[in-house]
C-alpha cells in the first residue's frame, strides 16, 4: 500500500462514468501538504469530474478518496467536504458585484456565518487584521471600497481567490485562473498563486502553458481519464503521447 502519511489528498483506482462514457478510469493522484500542483489536460480529459469528486459533486464509482489521510470524502456531502477546508474557484467568477471589495471579503470569513450572527456582527481587530492581509496577497488594496462590479474581469478573479482564502481551506482547486485575462493580469496571477501556496495546498487546472511556466510547479497530465505523465512542465512536454493526445507538434 501507498505510504500517505505526507499527503493531503490522495486518490486511487478512482473510476466515474456517465450514462457509459467513463469519464474517469483508474484515477491516481497524490497531492502534498504545502504542495502547488498544475493539471493539465486535452478536454473531456477528466480535470472538471476530477475535482467535483474531490468536492463531492460527484461520487465516485469505485476507487478511494482521502483528505488529511483519515477523510473519507466519497462518504462525505459538499458542505462537510467544503468544511473540512477544500475550497473551490470556478472559472468565471462569481463574487457579490454591489458590495464592495472589503464587504466581499467580509461575508466569506470563516466563522460564525448564521443570519442571528450577521444582523449583530461588529467589525473587529482580528477580522480586520485578516482583512488586510488577504487584500495585500490579492493586490486589491487601493480597491477595498469599491464596488466589485467595477473591478475588471482579472480584478474579480483575484477577489474571488482572495474569498476563499478567507474561509482558510487547507487546499484550494482552481480552475482556469487566467482565462480572458491581459499578459500582466496573468504574471500577477501566478505571483499571487505561489505566494497563497506558501501557506495553502493548491491545484490548478489549467490550458494556458506559458501560465503554467510560470507557475515552476510539478505538472499532472490527464487523458481519458486518468494520468498519462507527471513530471516538470519541460518533462512532460517531451513526452512523445503528450506531444501526440494534447500539445501537438
Amino acid at each position: 500500500m501507498t505510504d500517505i502519511t505526507h499527503s493531503l489528498l490522495y486518490l486511487s483506482g478512482v473510476e466515474v462514468s456517465f450514462d457509459g462514457f467513463r469519464a474517469l478510469n483508474g484515477l491516481s493522484l497524490d497531492i502534498r501538504h504545502g504542495e502547488m500542483r498544475a493539471i493539465i489536460g486535452p478536454n473531456g480529459a477528466g480535470k472538471t469530474t476530477m475535482m467535483d469528486v474531490i468536492t463531492g459533486k460527484t461520487r465516485p464509482d469505485d476507487g478511494e478518496v482521502l483528505f488529511d489521510r483519515t477523510n473519507d470524502l466519497t462518504k462525505l456531502d459538499e458542505a462537510a467536504i467544503a468544511n473540512l477546508g477544500i475550497g473551490r474557484k470556478f472559472q468565471k467568477p462569481t463574487v457579490f458585484e454591489m458590495h464592495t471589495v472589503e464587504d466581499n471579503l467580509l461575508l466569506a470569513l470563516r466563522g460564525n456565518r448564521r443570519v442571528v450572527h450577521n444582523l449583530f456582527w461588529r467589525r473587529n481587530a482580528p477580522d480586520e487584521g485578516r482583512i488586510d492581509q488577504i487584500l495585500g496577497t490579492i493586490r486589491l488594496g487601493d480597491h477595498r471600497a469599491r464596488a466589485a462590479g467595477a473591478l475588471s474581469h482579472g480584478q474579480k478573479q483575484w477577489l474571488e481567490i482572495g474569498m476563499l482564502i478567507a474561509q482558510d481551506p487547507k487546499l484550494l482547486l482552481v480552475d482556469e485562473p487566467v482565462a480572458g485575462m491581459t499578459d500582466a493580469e496573468t504574471e500577477t496571477t501566478a505571483d499571487l498563486l505561489r505566494e497563497i501556496a506558501r501557506d495553502h495546498s493548491v491545484i490548478v487546472v489549467e490550458h494556458d502553458m506559458d501560465f503554467v511556466r510560470r507557475l515552476g510547479v510539478r505538472v499532472t497530465v490527464l487523458h481519458e481519464g486518468s494520468v498519462l505523465a507527471e513530471g516538470s512542465l519541460d518533462q512532460v512536454s517531451a513526452n512523445e503521447r503528450v506531444i501526440e493526445v494534447y500539445l501537438g507538434r
